[in-house]
């Protein structure tokens, strides 16, 4: 068939084809089309056939006019009629309308307000709802809309037992087989062959391949439906309207997967649906098929090898990039569940539950443990934590009771303590390596080296899934690694603590042009055997040569240098965030400039915070400024050590290492003097509005905050009773996170709702429930035995496990 594309959408050279067959599928008539060529029809009476990843401007000039495009069917094979299927489902359903982004309350207050307009009302009626943190009668949900009415269109579309079809109907053709229930209560048996849809002439259990009418035939599902029966053409045709009426960014598909924390209530019925069913037992916890495992290494370094010289080569490597991260975050999130729900088993089925590792769909997934609650919890044992078959790494006593000590922010102080006994260091970097810190750090480090983007170094793709208690993390598999293809294929870092450390000319070439990047110094340690080792990076990351050749760079837990106002063992993950080094090498850079004159940073005195006057800016603006080149150089000067104030032992003189150190502490009396001064500055002056946590938590990393400050940050603004009640809940929250994560990694499948609840009445409620008053030898005391593996939380338990991990993440004592 023809179509030409609507006039308001405007074709310029650089569009791409896989832009305009966007487009497409999100105008009404052609929606549901989804195999067909495009035929670009010139001016000159030339025709061309338009592949998907082709520019407009590659195949014909269309700047004068006169050009045309043509859909022509395609034929269909197995993968693309039952991605047209999955597409006509999605047609036939409004949950694309997601009820968190949905705009019909807006929608609801404007057409009131034009209302009270015409009325000529001048009263300004206050908002329902806007209470409801006051008024607990007031329900959440009613802040979200309603999900829309479904309308019918069709009984039920599934594949029909036929399926797969014959061998000598595949040689016809027939590629599947769906049974189809109209709203008038016909049943059909529909035929999907490579060029159309039919209705054959099946009747029970026999195959009749036969075409029951000729005029039953059609290119498409939703067009052979139309024909068949008058109430899904009637219903199509209002679900078309109902999603041409919404907002025009509610159609608009979301750059990240949409969740909604406030569950429906009451809770929707369930209905039979065989194809959900089939999904969930063909898809095998990934987006492929079963035997269609993706290399998501390979997808993801060649896409980075795609040239970017120009504008537009960058925007289509950007977009390959993004395809694959997200693809294989949603295999690695689906991978992760099925690791917790034991559906997949672990390559290491010997070592305790703790250190289990799991490969599947190409994936690596590992454990890493929230060790700040493990050192508080009363259930500690020595190796791994039982309960209910799941366990947890727990540091060793003497580990915590050296993290407890606390070590003086002093290189020598560290350095002896270090050798003290106690644990060894493969133990020391085994916990390190199972905490959340290091995870959250590796990941942070990794997209600081894929935004150096060097030429000739690697990194893997990664997630951090958390689910259930439990966090895991997910990376691509470097090639070989498993199969011991290369036994020296580490080339750079050290794999055992410091104690030998591997290096390699070209790699160390590498690493440094990124780490130039990165404001990393280029320094000089000591291995176990007091060797000199030069490098360019932090001691315990690992350079790794796959058996593609391809030089990668792991274990990125420490990119940033330390930060130095939280010094010792305990707080070894404590670390600078990146944009915190940014600003703080521009604010270098401008001092050093010598032919720019900047304001002094605001600071503390008295209790008030000091800005710039408006007159010294004015005047500073007036001065010239230096040059992007001179800048440039300037920043190139302001490197970092980022294993001083670390247990590994710097070569240099003295001199150098106490420069080292007196740059790092530089950054954090930054954090400390300028930028949290500043922030709440803005916080007072209401530039910086967060309005729930995760704002926050945005506001304070743009910033360059860590969110351990958050009780320093707090402390500076409670007098501002709006901002107060928004910090103290993030921190109470947060805190008592991790104890529910406890309680969920503790309890059995069959006990998690219950388990959730009973913390939640502990932590929330103001009395003791009554039914915990029972006698032991009640059945209801019984049945609460059985429910709860844990032990049982009360009112002041809960709330004093929560305040000990406030005292120990952001030093902020609440009253219990």
């Amino acid at each position: 068939g023809f179509y030409s594309l609507l006039p308001e959408h405007m074709l310029s050279p650089g569009d791409s084809v896989i832009d305009v067959k966007q487009f497409l599928l999100d105008a009404p008539e052609t929606c549901f089309y989804t195999c067909y060529d495009l035929i670009l029809h010139t001016k000159d009476g030339s025709t061309h056939q338009l592949e998907d990843y082709n520019e407009i401007s590659e195949i014909a000039d269309i700047t004068a006019g006169g050009c045309s495009l043509e859909m022509v069917a395609a034929t269909y094979d197995e993968r693309s009629i039952r991605s047209h299927l999955r597409r006509v489902r999605e047609l036939l359903s409004l949950s694309s309308l997601h009820v968190s982004l949905s705009t019909s309350l807006a929608l609801q207050q404007e057409s009131a307000q034009a209302k009270n307009a015409d009325a000529g009302k001048t009263a300004h009626q206050e908002l329902d709802g806007l209470n409801f943190m006051e008024d607990t009668t007031v329900a959440l949900t009613n802040l979200l809309a309603s999900a829309p009415a479904e309308i019918k269109c069709v009984d039920s579309i599934v594949f029909s037992s036929f399926n797969p079809p014959p061998s000598y109907r595949r040689l016809h053709g027939d590629l599947i087989y769906i049974d189809v229930v109209t709203l008038e209560g016909s049943k059909h048996c529909i035929t999907g062959s490579s060029k159309s849809f039919y209705v054959n002439a099946s009747n029970g259990s026999i195959l009749d391949s036969r075409p029951l009418k000729q005029s039953h035939e059609a290119s498409t599902l939703v067009g052979l439906l139309q024909k068949i029966s008058a109430k899904f053409k009637k219903g199509f045709r209002e679900i078309l309207d109902r999603k041409a009426s919404a907002h025009p960014f509610e159609n608009v598909q979301a750059l990240l997967p949409v969740t909604s924390w406030l569950g429906a209530h009451p809770v929707p019925e369930h209905r039979r649906d065989a194809a959900r069913a089939e999904d969930s037992v063909v898809l095998s916890y990934g987006t492929e098929l079963i035997g269609m495992q993706r290399d998501w290494n390979e997808e993801l370094q060649s896409c980075r090898e795609f040239p970017h010289a120009n504008p537009q080569e960058r925007i289509l490597r950007g977009r390959a990039l993004y395809k694959v991260t997200c693809d294989f975050v949603d295999a690695a999130v689906k991978g992760a569940v099925g690791v917790i729900n034991r559906c997949i088993p672990p390559i290491n089925p010997t070592d305790p539950e703790c250190f289990h590792m799991y490969v599947h769909n190409n994936i690596f997934f590992s454990f890493a443990v929230d060790s700040d609650y493990e050192q508080i919890s009363k259930d500690q044992k020595p190796d791994c934590q039982n309960g209910s078959g799941r366990s947890t790494p727990v540091p060793s006593p003497a580990l915590g009771a050296k993290a407890d000590s606390g070590v003086a922010p002093d290189s020598k102080t560290e350095e002896s303590n270090s050798v003290l006994e106690g644990p060894t260091e493969a133990q020391i970097a085994d916990s390190e390596q199972a905490t959340y810190a290091s995870a959250n750090n590796d990941l942070k480090g990794t997209k600081s080296y894929q935004e150096a983007d060097i030429s000739g170094l690697y990194n893997l793709a990664m997630a951090i899934i958390d689910y259930r208690g439990h966090r895991v993390v997910a990376q691509s598999i470097i090639p070989g690694i498993l199969q011991g293809d290369k036994s020296d294929s580490l080339l750079y870092g050290s794999v055992d603590n410091g104690k030998k450390i591997s290096w390699n000319e070209s790699f160390h070439a590498k690493v440094v042009e990124a780490a130039k990047r990165l404001h990393v110094k280029e320094h000089v340690v000591l291995d176990g055997s007091g060797n000199p080792v030069k490098l360019a990076a932090t001691v315990e990351c690992k350079g790794i040569v796959g058996s593609d050749d391809r030089h990668y760079i792991l274990d990125l837990m420490r990119v940033t240098p330390r930060d130095s106002n939280y010094i010792g063992l305990q707080h070894r993950f404590c670390v600078l965030r990146p944009e915190l080094v940014a600003s703080f090498v521009e604010a270098e850079s401008i001092k050093k400039s010598p032919t720019e004159k900047v304001p002094d940073a605001p600071t503390e005195s008295n209790g008030s915070i000091a800005a710039a006057s408006v007159e010294e800016h004015d005047k500073s603006d007036e001065t010239p400024v230096s040059t992007p080149a001179e800048s440039n150089d300037m920043t190139a000067e302001i490197l970092f050590n980022p294993n001083v104030f670390t247990e590994y032992k710097l070569a240099g003189s003295p001199e150098e290492i106490e420069v080292d150190e007196a740059l790092v502490k530089k950054v954090g009396s930054y954090l400390l003097d300028t930028v949290i001064p500043k922030f709440v500055q803005d916080l007072c002056s209401l530039d910086v509005s967060p309005m729930d946590g995760q704002t926050l938590t945005d506001v304070l990393h743009s910033n360059g905050i860590n969110v351990r400050y958050l009780g320093k940050v707090a402390g500076m603004i409670k007098h501002l009773p709006h901002l107060w009640d928004l910090f103290s809940a993030e921190i109470i929250v947060r805190s008592a996170k991790h104890v529910v994560k406890d309680i969920l990694r503790q309890s059995p499948d069959h006990n998690i709702a219950p388990a959730v609840a009973h913390f939640l009445n502990c932590f929330f409620g103001k009395v003791l429930a009554a039914s915990s008053k029972g006698s032991t030898g009640s059945p209801q005391s019984k049945t609460q035995k059985v429910c709860f593996p844990v032990t049982l939380l009360l009112y002041s338990m809960a709330r004093n496990q929560v305040n000990q991990l406030l005292q120990k993440r952001v030093n902020l004592h609440f009253p219990s």
